[in-house]
């Protein structure tokens, strides 16, 4: 029955992504233009739909893939995936497809969430945090296993080893993974940095090091407190690399965080037992044959 299900939020970004390099570039409208990255999205919401049950379904969408609260608070986030024009690196084939993949979601009546300023990751936290019931995040990046949380319960459907094996993390995986307490990621994350947005994290701090600082201390605040106030309970030589790296540590955990109060329009979520725009969707599928793969995804939302 509807709506019994989770609030399934979709990192549409991530998804889209996955869907570009898992699927064959010879995939083409009748003109030759590429269609993998779309056509493979639809294919990712039929199976989702189908497998994962959900009773409302958020397209989740970057309306500023690298907002200037996080580059100012660090000037490398992200900074080796920007254009001299400010736009972010991508294979053009991809870039073409972005704006039929919303054409497409909007025709089909699938709801579409963004805020001016913010990324999709802010998005999600903030309807995850809304979310009266269960929700499912579906993501291929990591720094949304901050939102896991056990009592609502939110979990992370992680894609990194495709929609055929799903990864279902919640704050038990969380531990498991990395050794430490399971809403504790973000600050594990400032601490071991990531290098795929350029957050350049404490050097000679890893992740077994930050692990055990997360195990010490719980969080950065706890951390720098300590440092702070000459406590001890520091893992071998890495206090004196915490202290250089104090005005880091300080900065970098609200961009590591995601926003949980970003101004997103409220989403309904229902899925459409029919296409919003019939005509339109007709339209965009004659222009780019996305043939079996609409049909499938269509028929998974109206069946839901």
């Amino acid at each position: 029955m509807a709506g019994v299900g989770p609030l399934m939020l979709l990192d549409t970004a991530s998804l889209y992504y996955r869907a570009f390099y898992g699927v064959p570039e010879t995939l083409t409208a009748p003109d030759g233009t590429p269609v993998n990255a779309v056509r493979g999205l639809l294919d990712m919401i039929a199976r989702l739909v189908r497998a994962r049950h959900p009773g409302r379904l958020v397209a989740c969408l970057d309306a500023d893939w690298r907002p200037a609260f996080r580059v100012a608070a660090i000037p490398s986030y992200k900074a080796h995936r920007a254009r001299a024009d400010g736009t972010e690196e991508a294979p053009p084939s991809l870039t073409a497809q972005v704006p039929v993949i919303e054409e497409v979601l909007a025709a089909m009546g699938v709801p579409m969430a963004g805020a001016p300023g913010y990324e999709a990751d802010d998005v999600i936290g903030t309807l995850a945090t809304r979310a009266a019931g269960p929700v499912e995040i579906v993501t291929g990046d990591r720094d949304l296993f901050q939102l896991v949380d056990d009592a609502r319960p939110i979990r992370v459907i992680y894609t990194a080893r495709g929609l055929t094996k799903l990864d279902v993390v919640d704050e038990a995986a969380v531990e498991e993974r990395y050794g430490i307490p399971g809403r504790a990621y973000a600050d594990f994350a400032v601490l071991r940095g990531d290098p795929s947005d350029g957050l350049p994290g404490v050097p000679g701090v890893g992740d077994k090091t930050a692990a055990a600082l997360i195990r010490s201390f719980g969080t950065i605040a706890a951390i720098t407190t300590a440092l702070d106030m000459g406590h001890g309970g520091f893992p071998k030589s890495s206090r004196p690399k915490l202290a250089a790296a104090r005005d880091y540590l300080t900065a970098a955990l609200p961009v590591v965080r995601v926003a949980t109060d970003a101004p997103v329009p409220a989403a309904d979520g229902r899925l459409p037992a029919v296409p919003a725009n019939p005509a339109r969707l007709d339209e965009l599928d004659a222009r780019w044959d996305l043939g079996s793969s609409l049909r499938r995804a269509c028929a998974a939302l109206a069946g839901s």
